[in-house]
């Protein structure tokens, strides 16, 4: 059964809402908003709990316990999201993630367990993102027409920010109230927020992906993967964003840590300077909410790649904490316009029936192989420096812009009207 057997079919006015006045999609936002938040809020209390009943290098590797079923198994949730229907996958992967963080809640109230129940909730975590997340990014088509999907990248991009901004704080208020229990209470109850709100979202009917009821889910895999091989636009815009992933995320993780430390700018100039990076890319996510489209869109998100790309490698050599925390503003504008622009190509130009598969792709690319590279940037700048290592991880990104503006169905793919 997909989504279609339980939404409701479009009522033809609804067509003509812009996405920031229709209350189908701020019902979605809403839940979006409250599930991210719910996230932050439960890393923040995963962290805190794990260092408190283990040492430094037990934590790390509880934080780190999602990663594999996460990027095993995302490729199968793309199939699994256009098999069923994302907002069905959603709602279950909601309601296994908010139950699994309140048993763990009760059970840090009524014992002190260890490590173990920490690391099977990491686990499970990852195990329900490898569905969740290509089900989220499959979601928005089956909400609106193709051009309000630009719109609704960007108001997805607001809500991200918010759930960064906000997590933090409402996890550490958790934990001072009532320790790593009462921040996973917290974040179990916000997930749960977005539980009924999703069952009142009405969804578009479309056919069946690929007629999945009579393929297996090995050969809808295989058509999909087939589909983004064969497609003029999506195959090179894949190339572009693991390109652009590669470069940006050691110098923007890892390696940032590494150069507030040898500037002297301690935790507070690192926070300073993360700051201006996610105002750059709300600032960028709100443009897009608020135009709802681009002209000349592909050629844009090439120019900005490789103009953030610059951005990037010019923090190794900012002398002095404002510079760059301005940088970094810039980093964040530039990066997230060419983010939020390639995340609106993806959703307009795949077939709806194929976009969970899509977007699996996709996030396997950014969350499953790109953070691989992390642990490489750390050991490189040990080697050689900072001042190389951002050289060339800028150069890496760049590539992803050249990519984008060489390719030409990518440089001329438009965003709908």
């Amino acid at each position: 059964m997909t989504d279609s057997d339980i939404g409701l079919p479009w009522a033809g006015a609804l067509h003509t809402l812009p996405a920031h006045r229709d209350p189908n999609i701020l019902r979605w936002l809403a839940a979006y908003a409250f599930s991210m938040l719910g996230d932050s809020v439960y890393y923040l209390a995963l962290s805190w709990a794990a260092v408190q009943a283990g040492t430094p290098a037990q934590a790390g590797l509880v934080m780190s316990a999602s990663a594999l079923p996460r990027a095993v198994l995302m490729l199968g949730g793309g199939v699994i999201a256009d098999r069923f229907g994302p907002r069905r996958v959603v709602i279950g992967s909601d309601a296994v993630r908010c139950a699994a963080v309140l048993a763990v809640a009760v059970l840090l109230f009524l014992t002190r367990p260890g490590l173990w129940p920490l690391a099977l909730l990491a686990l499970v975590f990852g195990t329900v993102d490898a569905v969740f997340v290509p089900a989220v990014g499959a979601l928005p088509a089956r909400l609106t027409e193709k051009g309000q999907l630009a719109r609704v990248q960007g108001l997805r991009g607001l809500a991200v920010r918010f759930a960064v901004v906000a997590g933090g704080p409402l996890g550490g208020l958790g934990v001072a109230l009532g320790g790593a229990a009462a921040a996973f209470a917290l974040a179990g109850v916000l997930i749960a927020v977005s539980v009924p709100l999703l069952l009142c979202v009405r969804v578009r009917d479309l056919p069946t992906a690929d007629g999945a009821g009579n393929t297996t889910a090995w050969s809808d895999l295989r058509a999909g993967l087939g589909y983004i091989r064969r497609h003029r636009v999506l195959a090179p815009l894949m190339l572009a964003i693991a390109l652009g992933d590669l470069g940006f995320v050691g110098p923007l993780n890892v390696g940032l840590t590494l150069l507030a430390d040898r500037r002297g700018w301690g935790a507070s100039g690192m926070g300073w300077v993360l700051a201006g990076f996610g105002v750059g890319a709300g600032a960028a996510a709100l443009l897009l909410a608020v135009r709802g489209r681009l002209a000349r869109a592909g050629s844009v998100a090439g120019w900005t790649i490789v103009a953030g790309s610059v951005a990037v490698g010019a923090l190794a050599f900012v002398p002095s904490l404002p510079a760059a925390v301005g940088t970094a503003l810039l980093v964040g504008l530039l990066t997230g316009l060419s983010g939020a622009l390639c995340g609106a190509l993806l959703q307009t130009q795949s077939d709806p029936a194929c976009l969970g598969r899509v977007t699996a792709v996709s996030s396997l690319i950014s969350l499953g192989l790109t953070p691989l590279s992390m642990p490489f940037a750390a050991t490189a700048i040990g080697a050689f420096g900072l001042a190389p290592v951002y050289a060339v991880s800028a150069g890496v990104c760049g590539l992803g812009g050249v990519v984008a503006l060489v390719v030409p169905a990518l440089r001329r793919a438009e965003l709908p009207g």
